[in-house]
């Protein structure tokens, strides 16, 4: 026997022979066939319920079971039964049309007024904000859900853009990406069209298309469209409202998927619910190079100079790029793209040849992203006459012709992609660094001449500075910001942790004035600074420096730092920044990166800031604690946290000063030029000055000092040498620059 079957399948059966079997009156056999299924000891009963009454939209056929264990409780009469639907009609549509009420409402106030409100289609008319432009065109759409739960609207003029969304109140927020989800009523209401999208299906003849009269020809004709380009591309007419209208057919291999219609004076329609594809897909088919353009008729234009493999975009420009590329399927804007996938996939290259306007090119950006840049092109329109460019390819066949419209496409370039050049564009900035137009391409003197062999300040640059606590780092960079003020101007800010404010002033301004702060001991018989001095020495000191301070206790991080610091290129056009020193910021990382990652990536940043603000960067940094230490200059490898601090910057300098009388005067500072990355600006070396201890100024030593501090030197180095090793490096000293005549008698020197 064949298998029973079950309570669920007898009633779906059920519903076909149900209508006829109420129609004669009595139950389908069916129907009693399910009723016996139901235990009859337990007195149920089971009711067919196959038609409602009421306004109801068409819908599949329902079924509907009332179940009751007392058949004595039936009651007299017939009995309604309805659906949860049915039972909510009324207030359903009551809450509808109070939402409807408030859209149309919040419409009005926004200016969208039509003669007729239109539900769950896009209705065209006047924006008005923009009242359709010059040709007054109806560029507004507007779309009001039946429920009334929101309602949207969209002016398509690429120089308008007027968008906006609203929902009545009492409605959950819901966001503009949104609008296309239904709720359930709409649901079973309107089947999902993004889900299964079907087209239309035209053809010339139900489009009532005609070959183009005489009069539309020679409207080509004065384009520089031939009839034979016309002919090519299927270009067609129709007549509508007393009115002749351009028709480009949209094609895909030969068949007729979509028009856009175009009257004279640029008005442009299309037809509804039709597949969004490029005009001219079939000339792309299996090519390797492709060319997009904005319109048709530069679609046209290109056939006319020769390429074929030239398609046009169906629906125009964005006013403006998009912030993020939404998923496929609500890419809607760009929907022909993944229709025409395919076809695109093929090329290798690319050439974008959209409007020379704003629009235009952010229809290419738009284009290049979602196409891949690295296989994208882009061309650059020529101009028409002295002061007017070309707008787009046909304005290029109508003013120059096919041959420069040829050499526009030939003349393509490479897509630019963020962070990937080539020479060229920077060939300007080669040229004035070859010209020497800014003046600083062979670098900034020092203000001593024993240095500017060795070492010169160029913008854009990263000095790191260390040596010995009390080596005077500090005095030595203060007295080069000074010299390169005095030689050229530039501003300075300043970061510096260790030193109080009022301290730093007095320093700067003694090297300045050149003269004693106080009529202090170490100012000995000197002169101080007058008032009128001091008061021209504020103004300087306000004019030429800013400081970064923390307010508070907290201690500064890198990236606090060079936020201000770009703050002040960008304010004040400082050109130098110095960070004194690197052991006075927060140096939190993560647990799992090392000292030296930290390192390598706050230098970077520091590069990167010099780099792009065209800032030179001092960083001072103090050697860790050295062992065996034989009182010779460090190394820029004892450098407290990485070898990084060589590695990565541009120039290294340590700062020595003689602290043994023995081995020479106690004023001569040794300046030692570890690291030079462009020769052209210096080499490595040592330069020996002297320091002025009453006005904190430097100066290039003498023949004698120098001869004197380097015989010490070399004696000591004989006598305690030392084997180069992890924490102790022996160095030769290298051939000092010497000045003809000694500047100062040694003296003790305290910084």
């Amino acid at each position: 026997m064949p298998p029973r079957p079950s309570l669920h399948s007898l009633l779906l059966m059920a519903t076909s022979a149900s209508s006829a079997a109420a129609a004669a009156g009595g139950d389908s056999g069916l129907l009693l066939a399910a009723r016996r299924r139901l235990p009859a000891a337990a007195g149920h009963r089971i009711r067919l319920l196959h038609s409602f009454s009421g306004p109801r939209v068409p819908r599949r056929a329902e079924v509907a079971c009332c179940v009751r264990s007392d058949p004595d409780a039936r009651p007299a009469g017939p009995v309604t039964v309805r659906s949860r639907n049915v039972h909510s009609a009324n207030n359903y549509k009551a809450a509808s049309e109070g939402r409807l009420g408030q859209l149309v409402q919040k419409l009005k106030n926004e200016g969208i007024n039509p003669k007729q409100w239109k539900l769950g289609n896009f209705q065209r008319m006047m924006c008005p904000k923009c009242n359709g432009g010059s040709n007054e065109e109806l560029s507004l759409s507007v779309y009001i859900r039946m429920d009334g739960m929101n309602a949207s609207w969209n002016c398509f003029r690429s120089t308008c853009g007027w968008r906006g969304f609203i929902q009545p109140d009492g409605v959950p927020k819901l966001s503009q990406a949104k609008t296309g989800i239904k709720s359930e009523t709409d649901q079973e209401v309107e089947p999902n069209k993004a889900a299964n999208k079907v087209y239309r299906k035209i053809s010339e003849e139900d489009l009532n298309l005609e070959p183009l009269c005489d009069e539309l020809v020679t409207y080509f004709s004065e384009r520089r469209i031939s009839a034979e380009t016309l002919r090519r591309n299927k270009v067609m007419q129709r007549k509508w409202k007393n009115k002749i209208s351009i028709a480009f057919t949209y094609r895909r291999d030969g068949v007729v998927v979509g028009c856009k219609y175009r009257e004279v004076d640029k008005n442009f329609s299309q037809e509804a619910n039709t597949e969004k594809i490029f005009y001219g897909l079939d000339d792309i088919k299996r090519t390797q190079d492709i060319i997009i353009v904005e319109g048709e008729i530069d679609k046209l234009s290109m056939d006319e100079a020769g390429y074929r493999n030239c398609v046009s975009v169906p629906d125009g420009a964005p006013p403006k790029v998009s912030s993020k590329i939404p998923d496929r399927d609500q890419d809607k804007k760009y929907q022909y793209l993944w229709n025409c996938k395919d076809y695109l996939d093929s090329a290798s290259r690319i050439i974008l040849a959209t409007d020379a306007d704003p629009p235009g090119q952010a229809l290419a950006e738009e284009l290049a992203r979602r196409l891949g840049k690295e296989r994208c092109w882009r061309v650059k329109w020529p101009k028409k006459n002295e002061t007017d460019t070309c707008k787009d390819a046909n304005e290029v066949l109508m003013f120059l012709g096919p041959q420069a419209l040829r050499k526009v496409i030939k003349d393509a370039e490479l897509y630019p992609i963020r962070g990937l050049f080539a020479f060229k564009d920077f060939f300007p900035e080669i040229d004035n660094y070859y010209l020497g137009i800014h003046g600083d391409e062979l670098g900034i003197r020092t203000g001593w001449k024993s240095m500017d062999d060795l070492y010169k300040v160029v913008p854009g640059e990263l000095t790191v500075v260390t040596g010995v606590p009390n080596s005077g780092k500090s005095e030595w960079i203060d007295a080069l910001l000074c010299n390169i003020n005095k030689e050229c101007g530039w501003k300075f800010v300043l970061c510096s942790m260790e030193n109080k404010v009022r301290e730093h002033a007095r320093k700067l301004l003694e090297k300045r004035i050149k003269k004693p702060f106080f009529d202090a001991r170490y100012g000995a018989s000197a002169e101080r600074m007058t008032p009128d001095e001091f008061e021209a020495g504020k103004q300087w000191l306000n004019e030429t420096f800013h400081l970064i301070r923390c307010e508070d206790d907290s201690l500064p991080s890198i990236n606090w730092v060079l936020d201000l610091a770009k703050a002040a290129v960008l304010r004040h056009g400082v050109r130098g920044l110095v960070i004194d020193p690197y052991n006075e910021l927060d140096h939190q990382r993560p647990s799992n990166q090392t000292e030296t990652e930290y390192v390598s990536q706050i230098l970077t940043k520091i590069k990167r800031f010099a780099q792009h603000h065209s800032c030179h960067v001092w960083f001072v940094a103090h050697p860790r604690q050295l062992h065996n230490w034989n009182g010779g200059p460090p190394n820029m490898y004892d450098i407290s946290g990485s070898a990084h601090f060589i590695n990565k910057c541009d120039n290294g300098i340590v700062i020595h000063r003689n602290r043994d009388k023995n081995a020479g005067p106690l004023d001569v500072v040794q300046v030692c030029v570890r690291k030079v990355r462009n020769k052209v600006i210096g080499q490595i070396g040592d330069a020996f000055l002297t320091y002025d201890r009453v006005t904190g100024q430097f100066k290039d030593a003498g023949k004698a000092t120098i001869a004197a501090t380097t015989a010490a030197t070399v004696q000591k180095q004989k006598n305690s040498y030392v084997k180069s090793t992890k924490d102790n490096v022996a160095y030769e000293m290298p051939f000092p620059h010497v000045e003809p005549a000694d500047s100062v008698d040694g003296q003790d020197c305290i910084f």
